[in-house]
């Protein structure tokens, strides 16, 4: 799970105030940013809907745009607006610049001009070099289709082996929040390491933008977790099935963070399309005990838990505790009915129902998912069906580092372990 910490990926739904209508796309979120640089919260709550009116009021705005200092460090100049168009909205892209760091903020306005959406995510890294001219394999776009009329597909890329197949393969599956098909975080990019390395190995592997990154306008209102990353994993593994290159007996999904949580819930969904599952980073307990975790983990890495700092994560676990009880408030406008049936899930009961062999991966210096998790795993998953690997030099996303890992970190430049990916293809060739 990405560390979807108040403010670093928590999309909010804006519109503009009148009066706007006049301006260019760029001005109207340089506006919104504006606002909240000066504190005027209440300003920006007045231009909300009615429904984001109750779903992020002036407080909550406020606490969401303050803690990301304490985060981030201190704010440096915006980049420059680039906007563009994506499914009858315009997308304005500001860099925002902090002293520990980079973020970007993503603003979508529709066809009224009215600001549909509102996201902070980590600032986007530049396009990944082609894989060189002599590698033994080549990528190829990729569409994941919807699985129905009203959902469109998802771009992606499938990293294919050179020779002749068909070959055995993998589908990457994303951890929380809107992540593209590298899940990229800062310059560092997992699932391209993961997807080339294994590639390299005779193994091919897809990977796609999550839903929440390509169509950020199609969860507006309330959604589920299917709809966020069942579905979707569920309509990549069979259009594996059916690829003429794609050995149908030998298809595998690697689960990262969140998609770990839920990978044993996407077997039961594809009915008998998997061979088995690679769980990397997996959370073995409720991921809002782990977001509470995260949260206090990080405030408290310079051994002093400020005024500001305390009333943040008080304010935090006041959030949790109304989407554990109520369906329709929202936590990082994700809704409580989304937070809820992630609740439900047990990840090591349906790893075992699943019947699938399982390799699971964790590292040791991760914060967001730490040994309890991991424990939980070795104690559920019995049996010569299950392999663990445990790297202690690891972090959340699969590099090695050295001391306590904090999301300064994710901001260095690094790659996946070769090491852990040529465990992941040592496990998947020896399947039979």
């Amino acid at each position: 799970m990405k560390a979807r910490l108040a403010g670093i990926a928590t999309a909010l739904l804006l519109i503009t105030a009148p009066g706007m209508a006049a301006e260019t796309p760029a001005a109207l979120a340089t506006r919104l940013l504006d606002q909240l640089d000066a504190g005027h919260y209440s300003e920006a709550e007045a231009s909300f809907s009615t429904q984001m009116k109750a779903a992020v009021p002036a407080d909550k705005l406020k606490a969401v745009w303050e803690s990301l200092p304490a985060q981030m460090g201190a704010a440096g100049q915006r980049g420059q607006a680039h906007t563009s168009e994506a499914d009858g909205h315009r997308i304005v892209v500001i860099p925002l610049n902090y002293a520990n760091g980079q973020l970007q903020a993503r603003v979508a306005l529709d066809q009224n001009d009215k600001i549909a959406g509102f996201l902070l995510q980590p600032a986007a890294a530049a396009p990944a070099a082609a894989p060189a001219s002599d590698a033994n394999f080549n990528e190829q776009p990729f569409t994941v289709p919807g699985n129905a009329p009203d959902k469109a597909g998802l771009p992606g890329t499938l990293a294919l082996p050179k020779g002749k197949g068909p070959f055995p393969a993998v589908v990457l599956v994303h951890g929380s929040g809107p992540q593209d098909r590298d899940e990229s975080s800062g310059p560092n990019r997992p699932f391209l390491d993961i997807a080339r390395g294994l590639a390299a190995q005779g193994i091919a592997v897809l990977r796609y933008d999550k839903r929440t990154h390509a169509k950020p306008q199609d969860f507006q209102g309330s959604f589920s977790i299917d709809d966020e990353t069942t579905d979707d994993a569920v309509a990549a593994v069979t259009a594996l099935a059916s690829t003429a290159s794609i050995d149908p007996r030998h298809i595998y999904l690697l689960g990262h963070s969140q998609g770990g949580l839920l990978a044993g819930r996407i077997a039961k969904a594809s009915k008998g399309k998997l061979a088995g599952l690679v769980l990397f980073a997996a959370p073995a307990r409720p991921l809002l005990d782990l977001l509470a975790e995260q949260n206090r983990y990080m405030v408290g890495l310079d051994g002093n838990i400020s005024t500001e700092e305390q009333a943040h994560l008080q304010a935090l676990d006041a959030a949790i505790a109304a989407v554990r009880s109520n369906p329709d408030a929202r936590l990082m406008d994700t809704p409580g009915r989304f937070w809820q049936q992630l609740e439900q899930v047990d990840p090591i009961a349906d790893v075992r129902d699943s019947q699938l062999p399982a390799l699971l991966l964790q590292g040791g210096r991760d914060f967001q998912v730490v040994d309890a998790d991991w424990q939980r795993w070795k104690q559920g998953l019995a049996g010569d069906r299950y392999r663990f690997h445990h790297y202690p030099a690891l972090n959340h996303l699969g590099i090695a580092g050295e001391g306590k890992s904090s999301l300064e970190e994710y901001a260095r430049p690094g790659h996946v372990d070769a090491t852990m990916i040529n465990d992941i293809a040592h496990w998947l060739k020896a399947q039979p």
